[in-house]
């Protein structure tokens, strides 16, 4: 079985650029074919992979470039991609993975985080939603082709696997698949993080500082409790904004080492998660350093975090119902109640540890590359 696989682009580090690791972990003699390769901005075991990039990627390789010339050349450099002679095409996408070509064939299995936000959800995005007349006709021109293309690629896709049960009624929607989709949650490398007795009292954000990410929320609520500290990781579109928005015991890192990362997680109160993913690696990545959550209880949450309702020892999170300052405040008020059990915690992450993922996956390629032989 000859495999290849297949990820938007690798600009950068998140939730799905592991899952291509792990893919790798899984098939380590696949090539990885993306978009676009920036070996600097992204995790550094990709090094140790055979990337193959499109044309584009050969020009364009930081993250803020890629992102205003993905329309129209990104676009065409993916669909200008062939990929042959394969027997199985493993893709992890959101956008322009799914848009290669595959020899008739072959097997395409698709990992989709999500369907293609700005197609499928364009008022997600602030330069959408606040857009004038002018600019909002472009968009939604550009916005109806993308959809269009996204739809149309979408259909060569033999298997869906869904990385949230959030996800699934999203690709039924958006792509109307033939057959059932599986879900595989993404692993958290549990031996990447540490436990430790005596955590600080600072609580820990870690994202991107994009608007769906609602960390303006968490600013607004932590200048509102003066006497707690936050520490918020990430950088993004809107960070000289949120620096500007925050108080003195708000703190922001970023560029940091892994191992500096593991050790905020470890040493913090409580990580603060109030966003709706389709998923969110970040909340397991604090429960592997034995750590609770504050998380807006809707989204792929409901998939990874064991919510309190009456004894903490047994519980990962602590959940708010409302995307509000007063809901979060309430959360956090009632967090500071409750004792947690960090080995508890720990050990819930370690359901989702990448060993089983990578097992998972094998066994879902091999299974279905099996049954395509037979019915071919």
């Amino acid at each position: 079985m000859k495999i290849a696989i297949v990820h938007d682009d690798l600009v950068r580090k998140g939730g799905a650029e592991q899952v291509a690791l792990s893919f790798h972990n899984a098939f380590p003699e696949a090539p990885i074919y993306t978009l676009s390769y920036d070996a600097d901005s992204t995790y550094p075991e990709f090094k140790e992979c055979n990337i193959k990039t499109s044309w584009f990627g050969k020009l364009i390789k930081k993250e803020d470039q890629m992102k205003r010339l993905f329309f129209p050349f990104g676009v065409m450099a993916m669909k200008q991609l062939h990929l042959k002679g394969y027997d199985v095409i493993l893709q992890s996408t959101t956008h322009c993975a799914k848009y290669i070509k595959a020899d008739k064939n072959a097997l395409v299995i698709t990992y989709c985080h999500t369907p293609f936000r700005l197609a499928w959800n364009p008022d997600s995005y602030e330069a959408v939603n606040k857009s004038g007349f002018v600019k909002k006709t472009l968009y939604n021109a550009v916005i109806s082709m993308l959809k269009k293309i996204d739809e149309e690629s979408a259909r060569r896709s033999d298997l869906f696997i869904a990385n949230s049960s959030e996800v699934v009624d999203r690709i039924k929607a958006a792509y109307q698949p033939k057959r059932e989709i599986s879900v595989i949650f993404p692993s958290v490398k549990c031996n990447n993080f540490l436990l430790t007795d005596d955590p600080k009292p600072d609580y820990l954000m870690v994202s991107r500082f994009e608007s769906y990410k609602k960390v303006d929320l968490v600013i607004e609520a932590f200048n509102s409790m003066p006497d707690k500290r936050l520490t918020i990781v990430g950088k993004g579109s809107r960070e000289k904004e949120l620096k500007a928005l925050a108080k003195d015991n708000i703190t922001f890192r970023s560029g940091l080492s892994a191992s500096e990362l593991a050790t905020l997680y470890a040493n913090c109160k409580a990580l603060i998660f109030p966003q709706l993913e389709d998923y969110g690696i970040t909340p397991l990545e604090a429960n592997a350093s034995g750590r609770p959550v504050i998380a807006f209880g809707k989204g792929g949450v409901l998939d990874t975090c064991i919510p309190y309702q009456k004894n903490a020892s047994k519980a990962t999170s602590v959940f708010f119902s409302e995307q509000t300052v007063e809901s979060l405040k309430t959360a956090i008020n009632t967090f500071e109640t409750l004792i947690f059990d960090s080995n508890f915690i720990r050990k819930h992450a370690e359901s989702f540890d990448e060993n089983q993922f990578v097992s998972k996956i094998r066994s879902f390629v091999s299974t279905a590359y099996i049954n395509n032989q037979v019915h071919n």
